[in-house]
């Protein structure tokens, strides 16, 4: 995957000699909400919820969902007028979506692309809690503030009007390929509805709604669809490791393929949400991408992996710390490179050996921090001294 400036774009692939067109599709309902919605027929240390003994050990879905569901909201955006029916009557743009409760002041996580529709943050938000049966509470929602970068949002609700279940979180750097996952959320408008299956993979890089690249993904065949964004992805446990985000489909429904924020980005940003309204990440000022073996052997690099530097964004940290950007373009195997530059191999402590690596190891610093960046030139590796700046806002 080729990253500039740490902007992320979809590279496709082959898959079994055959070519499979995915569509990755934000599991965001934006039709409209003013339609028959179908009733489930079952009946201070930390800003979070931590687990107690009735959320640990291995749990079955009817558990979890007896449990936790409570704590699952659905989140109805109101964007404002989109114009007139063939009557003349005024069409109010909703949309639906799910989160989910994180504390018992009322902080709720969701999807940033819930309440901010390319650009246009909604002019309302309503949030709806499950009663238990088929009755709910609507409550009005604030929006507390949108990290787009991470697809988060925060959303908070008056404590005093409504019943408030904090579902715990859990790590999701802890989180392993196999492990049982459910996920509840409002698909398609059936409301407060629980999938399970497993955690597929992780590491995954996700797309953020403004194309910047989402570290750290975690995949699973729990089935998602549209109105599951924003909803919790929970472990075994009872913990929430992830926001359900996306999918990849061929034809734009559930194919297995879906992807979760890792609930440890959520955190960071709702930290920064509730404190400054706003998400700051550090910047490096580099145009990346994964140095494969098959490239490092081609050119005779020392390193069979890292972080090839690509660009350097002029008078940015890297190109004060002296990091060198690549001199010229070669393809291989149908992807470009542009070699001759510097190959980031290890960032403070931390083992590099892709571009994803050194964007997820940004995302644990903050704007003013100097980091030892270790880089290969012409065989030979140095350490260089880069002191990281706030990300502008139009990358």
């Amino acid at each position: 995957m080729k990253l500039k400036g740490f902007l992320a774009g979809l590279a496709g692939g082959a898959v079994a000699a055959a070519v499979v067109v995915l569509l990755l599709v934000f599991v965001f309902d934006l039709g409209e909400v003013n339609k028959t919605i179908v009733q489930a027929t079952a009946e201070t240390p930390t800003v979070y919820s931590t687990p107690s003994s009735t959320t640990t050990g291995a749990q079955t879905p009817e558990q979890i969902y007896s449990t936790l569901s409570g704590g699952v909201v659905m989140v109805l955006s109101n964007f404002g007028t989109s114009g007139t029916d063939p009557l003349g009557q005024t069409q109010s743009a909703q949309a639906l979506g799910t989160g989910f409760v994180v504390d018992k002041e009322g902080y709720i996580l969701t999807n940033a692309h819930v309440v901010d529709e390319s650009g246009q943050r909604a002019s309302s938000v309503t949030v709806v809690f499950n009663k238990g049966g088929s009755e709910t509470q609507r409550v009005p929602g604030q929006l507390v503030g949108v990290d787009v970068g991470s697809d988060v949002a925060v959303i908070k609700v008056d404590p005093g009007k409504v019943d408030l279940n904090p579902l715990p979180l859990g790590d999701s750097d802890e989180v392993a390929v196999g492990e049982p996952v459910v996920a509840i959320g409002n698909p398609l408008g059936y409301d407060f509805s629980i999938t399970s299956g497993i955690v597929s993979a992780t590491g995954r890089s996700l797309q953020a709604p403004n194309g910047q690249t989402i570290p750290n993904g975690i995949q699973t065949d729990a089935a998602i669809n549209q109105g599951n964004s924003g909803g919790p992805l929970i472990d075994g446990e009872g913990k929430v490791i992830g926001i359900n985000e996306q999918i990849a489909s061929s034809g734009g429904g559930n194919d297995g393929l879906g992807f979760a924020v890792p609930i440890n980005t959520a955190i960071r940003s709702l930290e920064q949400l509730k404190t400054n309204g706003k998400v700051q990440y550090a910047y490096m000022g580099v145009g990346l991408n994964t140095l494969t073996s098959d490239i490092a052997g081609m050119f005779n690099m020392k390193s069979q992996g890292g972080a090839l530097v690509e660009s350097v964004s002029p008078g940015g940290p890297s190109d004060k710390a002296g990091i060198k950007g690549g001199t010229r373009t070669v393809t291989v195997q149908g992807q470009q490179f542009v070699i001759g530059g510097d190959v980031i191999v290890k960032a403070d402590n931390t083992e590099i050996k892709s571009a994803d690596d050194l964007i997820a190891f940004l995302g644990t610093k903050k704007p003013g921090d100097t980091i030892t960046v270790t880089v290969e030139r012409d065989g030979k590796t140095q350490d260089l001294q880069v002191t990281l700046v706030e990300r502008p806002s139009n990358l």
